[in-house]
Formats: C-alpha cells, sequence, structure tokens
C-alpha cells in the first residue's frame, strides 16, 4: 500500500489542477479552492470527543441492521457485525483493517478494476492520501443475512474516505453509506467509491451526502455489473459549498443492469456538477438513469450525462433523463445529456428538462385552503414523486424527502 500510495503521489504531483480549459470542468470554476491551505488527514488529526446528529446511523431499511460502522474524520469509533454475517463469511469493516487483515482482497480490487489514480488530480490525491472508509467484500453465492451501514461523521473538515463493495459471483447485498458534517471552517471532501458486482450478483447501494456548506467534495465513483448482474445504484446529495462528482456505470457482460437514481437540492451560493457515465461494453445490457434537482437562491447544479455503446454491444437499452425544478429565477441549471452509439441495434433515449414551479398549481392548492408554504411542498414533492418510487425503501424516502422540507425553508 505504501508503493501504491507513493506512484499515486508522483501521480498527483505530475497532474495540474483542472481549468474551466478542461471540457469536464468548463462549468465548475475551482479557482478558489486552496488545498495547500487544508492539507491531508493523517494519523492523530481526528476528534476524540464529538455529538453527530440524531438522524445519522437510523436504520431506514426496515430491517434490522447486520454490520455498522461510524467514522469520525475517517477513524472508527464504534463498529459491530452480526453473528449471523460473520458465518456467511461476509467481511465488513474499515479501510485500514481491511489492508491489514485481508491484504490478498484489497490488493486485487483496490482501485484496480473500479476508479483508476490515473483519471484526474483529485484521483490521484485520493489514491495517495486516503484515509478511512469500509470495505465490504460477499463471497459467492452469500445472499447477505442483513443491510449494513456505515456512517462517516467530519469535524475537521478533512476526508479522504475510500468506499470499496465487492460481491463475488451470486452474492446480494444491501448497503448504505452516509456522510455529513457540521458547518465549521473550510474543509475537504476527496473520496472514491467502487461497486464492484460479480456475475448473477445483486448490490442495492444508497450514498447520502449531506455536508455543511463549508465543505469541497471532489468524487470519483464507479460501479462495474458483471454477466446477469444487478446494480441499484441510489445517490442524494444535500450538502457541500461545491461539489464534482464523476459518476460511472459499467456493463460489462450480457444481462448487466444497471439503475442510477440521483436526487439533489441545492440553495445559497451551493453549485453541483454531476458527471455521469453510462457504458454498454456488452451488448443485451440494460441502464437506467433518472436524476432530479431542485434549485433555490443563487444556487447553480451541472449536469452532464452520455450514454456509450461500444462496436458490436448490440440489442441494449439505455435511458437517461435529468429534470430540474427552479425555486427562485435567481438559480441556474445545466441540463446536457449525450450519446456515443457504435452500434446499430440498440434503444437509446435521453431526456433532460428545466422548469419552475406552475403558478397555477400553488394557486388552485391555496384556493382549497391550503396555505403557500405547505402547497410549495406538496407540489416539489410531487415533483420528486417518480424519483422516490424508484428507492426500495420507506426509510431513506423519508429522510431524503424531510431534508428537502427543511431547504425548501
Amino acid at each position: 500500500m505504501l508503493e501504491f500510495r507513493l506512484k499515486a503521489f508522483e501521480i498527483y504531483e505530475n497532474t495540474p489542477m483542472p481549468t474551466t480549459n478542461d471540457e469536464a470542468w468548463r462549468r465548475t470554476n475551482i479557482r478558489r479552492f486552496e488545498p495547500d491551505k487544508i492539507g491531508p488527514s493523517v494519523n492523530g488529526d481526528a476528534a476524540t470527543s464529538w455529538e453527530i446528529p440524531d438522524f445519522l446511523g437510523k436504520e431506514l431499511t426496515g430491517e434490522e441492521v447486520g454490520g455498522s460502522l461510524l467514522q469520525i474524520d475517517g477513524v472508527t469509533r464504534q463498529y459491530e457485525l452480526s453473528d449471523a454475517l460473520k458465518e456467511q463469511g461476509v467481511i465488513f469493516c474499515d479501510m485500514h483493517t481491511a489492508v491489514s487483515e485481508h491484504p490478498e482482497l484489497v490488493q486485487k480490487y483496490f482501485m484496480t478494476e473500479g476508479v483508476k489514480v490515473t483519471e484526474g488530480k483529485f484521483a490521484a490525491m485520493h489514491g495517495a492520501f486516503w484515509r478511512g472508509g469500509t470495505f465490504l467484500y460477499v463471497p459467492k453465492n452469500v445472499k447477505a443475512a442483513a443491510p449494513l451501514h456505515s456512517v462517516l461523521w467530519s469535524i475537521n473538515g478533512k476526508t479522504f474516505t475510500h468506499t470499496l463493495v465487492v460481491l463475488d459471483e451470486g452474492a446480494e447485498a444491501i448497503f448504505m453509506d452516509e456522510y455529513a458534517s457540521g458547518e465549521e471552517a473550510a474543509g475537504l471532501h476527496n473520496g472514491a467509491i467502487e461497486l464492484l458486482v460479480g456475475d448473477n450478483a445483486n448490490l442495492i447501494y444508497a450514498g447520502l451526502q449531506d455536508f455543511g456548506q463549508n465543505m469541497w467534495q471532489f468524487n470519483h465513483e464507479r460501479g462495474r455489473v458483471g454477466r446477469d448482474g444487478k446494480l441499484d445504484w441510489v445517490t442524494s446529495m444535500m450538502g457541500t459549498r461545491l461539489t464534482k462528482a464523476f459518476q460511472t456505470l459499467e456493463l460489462d457482460r450480457p444481462g448487466a443492469w444497471g439503475r442510477m437514481s440521483g436526487i439533489f437540492f441545492t440553495n445559497g451560493r451551493q453549485h453541483l456538477d454531476l458527471d455521469t457515465q453510462q457504458n454498454h461494453n456488452a451488448g443485451d445490457t440494460v441502464s437506467d438513469l433518472l436524476y432530479k434537482g431542485a434549485l433555490r437562491e443563487k444556487s447553480r447544479t451541472v449536469w452532464q450525462g452520455m450514454i456509450k455503446a461500444l462496436p458490436g454491444s448490440q440489442k441494449i437499452d439505455g435511458f437517461q433523463a435529468n429534470r430540474n425544478l427552479m425555486l427562485d429565477k435567481s438559480a441556474r441549471a445545466d441540463s446536457i445529456p449525450g450519446l456515443e452509439i457504435q452500434a446499430d441495434d440498440v434503444a437509446c433515449t435521453h431526456a433532460s428538462a428545466i422548469g419552475q414551479l406552475d403558478p397555477e398549481e400553488i394557486f388552485y392548492l391555496m384556493s382549497r385552503g391550503i396555505p403557500r408554504k405547505t402547497a410549495v411542498e406538496m407540489s416539489v414533492q410531487g415533483f420528486f414523486d417518480p424519483l422516490m418510487r424508484r428507492i426500495p425503501f420507506e426509510g431513506i424516502r423519508n429522510r431524503i424527502f424531510d431534508r428537502i422540507v427543511e431547504k425548501i425553508g
């Protein structure tokens, strides 16, 4: 791992900081970001006393949790794994424990098949300075007996966590990953998420980000799906000062299925830039992406999406849609769908929309005695409802909508 970090650091040193001259960063200017003033997260640099919000760590899947992990600034503070999961051979632990106790698995999968350190300045930074995070491995043909839950709470404002999920052939698991912080001094989250789903395996993954609006976030995330495998990937983003996230779905073998459901709500001067990619690397694969967002005040969002079909990837079905609801005229949303199709027997569709609340709809509700604030909340709930229906757990839906109501104000 030391050798890996040193090589990543060399790449980091030799890779320029992205600017608006780079195509992927044209709409996101980070000239005010000063990484040298923040620095890495090192041993001993973590809070020893803390209080976390009541909502963090609550079970949201409707089932008793089989494994739970609480990290403060990337350092494990609470950990539990049920006997049932241990007997199944499920490995669930923090990444540092995984490096020392399961080196053969980490060496095989850590930034080798998912995110690569060569993907840019921040991917290399993460490879060099990663600290904390979660490792989940489910053996062949094992259906994890209960959901697993990981929580990161940031106090010092410097987190470089790594999530690595590996499902062997025929395995199944449900995993929820939460990230949050307070509103202290400016900080950085430089994360990576790798979701590796083997042949005939099934993963439900929900990532809920609710950092304070003092944080800069730069993430690289990738899911890979094997033959007849399924990945149901849910993303919720409510916080940060600025987020730039690359989220890529790789459908590698026939029968692979992937669904990406994204929900976001920005206010103040938040800036959110999501770069999604659906790569059909084999024929007879299905991808389905729906991202919805609401914007208030002077916030800005960017969504850039691409469905790509390689030559020979016939009989694929790819769909992507991004819809944005403007709650204030001062907000701005850029929505840029794209297709790159190199096969001739495919069904690929993309769509995007940007609109405001319908004043007649609000007036109708108010004419029935409903206060304006409640009418707006109902309309926003109706806007997000098609996406909420894709989230398989009521607890997660309720958590997300509660935050939406708070941000409507």
